[in-house]
């Protein structure tokens, strides 16, 4: 049998797999048809390899074709994954990996180390944040991307390799030598409690620890004077249904409804529910999402809204409710991730949503929630159009895919000076990021910054603005003014990374935040999470910026 006839026979058997036997189940005339249609595609495989004007390999042809029938299907997240697509979704969902244990940001052409991870290697070995990666086993990372430089630094666990640094303030170079370890990066951070014995705390995504970590993190905040509870999902894009399941859990009644998955196939239909007692009933919680929060995340809110566990402040969210299996494709490791069903909360609303409007405002570096809230920002009580829909204890809440919050809060916009700015600097974005980072670094190597809650000053601004033009950047001082506010934020939070940590820049963000001031404001009255639904209806007081 030659190659091309083999390829022919996996293909019809993987379009077997996929309908499973579909074939074998519907009547010969449909049979006939797609044999037809098989064999009729086998013909253009062998026209095409053989005669096109440029050289193309069958076994090329055959992925081609197998890209091309996903693409259109036109969903976004049914797709062929080939052995780097599979090692991604391992690492997003597992949050494991061989390497350092270190964060990283290309800047200025090197690699910027952002962090190292607690208790890894890099962190026993003494690395830094703000220490500069400008060698990787004697080669030099100049210009090397960030996928390029992640490549090289991880590896599997026992490896070793050798990274050399620059340190601000150090005048030579310093060498790391480093075994790799298996890596875990936790998908909770944040965790601190705010005035008002209000706990706070990010869940960044949805992997397979996320339940254990996030229940020891409460117990702590419990612990440390925390009555009531923020957790933050925005920007969260999901992850593990399972984990999900297990997070919702976390906060519900034993026996309650998570999420309903709803599919044509076998198995793709089924109730899942929480199997263990929530563990703070008396704890009132907000959790926020925006725009970027995302599949599980969603059936967390949406689980705990719908059984008025917590309430959601924020915008609305992404509205991915689509179920995606992964099937395991031999030979090799590579596998077909395709969507099998929908996803619907407890109420019944489904998740997926159809539509979505574009983003209209224009964004400064790092602050993409924006868009995210722009793009949600038809998320508004009382809109006619949506279905509306009623949790355990009655409230109205709505469908149309996503979750609508329970109390609707825009992060705070940015001005029109800062706009200006944004659209001013343009391609110059990377220039401007270097130019933070940079000032930052001298200022931690010359230990000019000894308070975590310092006040950027007006000669910090200026000087941020001189190394800005000495890269060329030559904004019109009118331009600089108007972004002032915006240029000292930034800065300082910049600063507060890589000197003090950061838990100290997510201090700094906490104070200035819209959503998180509303949420605080509530928890710091709420007694108990029913007196927390009551206060959430009286008229809303909008912080302004």
């Amino acid at each position: 049998m030659n190659r091309k006839n083999l390829l022919l026979f996996g293909l019809v058997g993987f379009i077997a797999f996929l309908s499973g036997g579909w074939l074998l189940q519907r009547g010969g005339q449909h049979a006939g048809d797609v044999y037809q249609k098989a064999r009729l595609f086998e013909n253009v495989v062998a026209y095409v390899s053989e005669y096109y004007v440029d050289s193309l390999d069958a076994g090329r042809l055959y992925d081609l074709a197998i890209d091309g029938m996903l693409k259109e299907l036109q969903d976004p997240y049914s797709t062929f994954l080939r052995p780097s697509d599979l090692e991604d979704l391992r690492v997003s969902t597992t949050g494991n990996y061989g390497g350092l244990g270190i964060r990283i940001e290309p800047s200025d052409g090197w690699i910027q180390i952002v962090a190292p991870l607690p208790d890894t290697p890099a962190d026993r070995a003494g690395v830094q944040a703000g220490d500069r990666i400008i060698a990787v086993d004697g080669e030099s990372t100049h210009e090397w991307s960030a996928d390029k430089a992640v490549g090289r630094l991880r590896g599997p666990p026992g490896a070793p390799t050798t990274i050399t640094v620059s340190r601000p303030g150090v005048p030579e170079p310093i060498e790391f030598r480093i075994v790799r370890e298996q890596i875990h990066v936790r998908s909770v951070e944040g965790g601190t409690v705010l005035p008002g014995g209000v706990g706070f705390l990010r869940l960044t995504q949805v992997s397979e620890e996320s339940a254990q970590e996030l229940g020891e993190e409460i117990t702590r905040l419990r612990a440390a004077g925390a009555r009531g509870l923020i957790l933050d999902m925005r920007n969260n894009p999901g992850g593990l249904l399972n984990e999900g399941v297990a997070v919702a859990d976390l906060f519900l009644d034993r026996g309650q409804i998570v999420v309903e998955t709803r599919g044509r196939a076998p198995g793709a239909s089924g109730v899942f529910r929480a199997s263990h007692a929530q563990s703070w009933a008396d704890m009132p919680v907000i959790v926020l999402v925006n725009g970027n929060s995302a599949s599980a995340a969603e059936i967390i809110a949406g689980a705990l809204q719908d059984h008025d566990r917590a309430l959601i402040v924020g915008t609305q969210t992404f509205g991915k409710g689509l179920v995606q299996s992964v099937f395991e494709l031999g030979p090799g490791p590579q596998a077909l991730k395709l969507t099998t069903g929908r996803w619907h909360t407890p109420s019944g609303r489904q998740l997926e949503r159809t539509t979505r409007r574009p983003a209209t405002i224009a964004v400064a570096p790092d602050d993409a929630d924006e868009t995210a809230d722009a793009a949600a920002a038809d998320s508004v009580h009382g809109d006619s159009l949506k279905p509306a829909f009623r949790t355990d204890a009655g409230r109205v809440v709505y469908g149309g895919g996503g979750i609508v919050p329970d109390r609707v809060i825009r992060s705070d916009t940015l001005t029109s000076g800062e706009q200006a700015f944004a659209r001013a600097l343009g391609a110059r974005v990377p220039d401007y990021r270097s130019a933070l980072t940079t000032f930052a670094l001298d200022l931690k190597g010359r230990n000019a910054v000894a308070d975590p809650g310092f006040r950027v000053t007006t000669a910090m601004r200026g000087e941020l603005i001189r190394r800005l033009r000495d890269r060329g950047v030559t904004l019109p001082d009118s331009i600089f003014a108007g972004a002032g506010t915006l240029l000292d934020e930034q800065l300082g939070d910049e600063v507060a990374r890589y000197v003090f940590g950061r838990p100290a820049e997510i201090q700094r963000q906490l104070r200035r935040d819209a959503q998180v001031r509303e949420a605080m404001g509530l928890l710091a009255r709420a007694k108990s999470p029913s007196e927390l639904f009551t206060l959430a209806v009286e008229p809303e007081a909008r912080p302004g910026r």
